[in-house]
């Protein structure tokens, strides 16, 4: 059976994964904890994250125990992770239909 992640939201920006670990360990044995952060935004955090436990078991305590609690100032919500949906890739050619031919404005003369 898969291991299940815990979803963290409301995190404050300034929570780390070390932070997010610590406060999880007051439950269990915390596997994996990790903050979400923005590639296109000097890796600042999202504001959620998850958190797996070494027993699964652990999970609902956490949520019991930890759901609309406080953390660096901020009142997180923990819930049961969704699992990741299959997306289609993104396209990072503009969106639009392009020929196989480089796709530049120059049209090659062909006589």
């Amino acid at each position: 059976m898969a291991q299940q992640n815990l979803f963290i939201g409301k995190l404050a920006f300034a929570t780390t994964d070390d932070g997010l670990k610590a406060y999880f360990e007051q439950i269990g044995e915390v596997e994996s904890a990790r903050i979400i952060t923005d590639r296109d935004n000097n890796n600042r955090s999202k504001g959620f994250g998850f958190v797996s436990f070494v027993n699964d078991e652990d999970n609902q305590k956490a949520i019991d125990k930890l759901d609309n609690s406080e953390l660096d100032g901020r009142t997180i919500s923990v819930s049961l992770a969704r699992p990741k949906e299959d997306r289609p890739r993104r396209d990072f050619n503009g969106g639009g239909n392009r020929d196989s031919n480089g796709g530049g404005s120059f049209r090659q003369r062909s006589w």
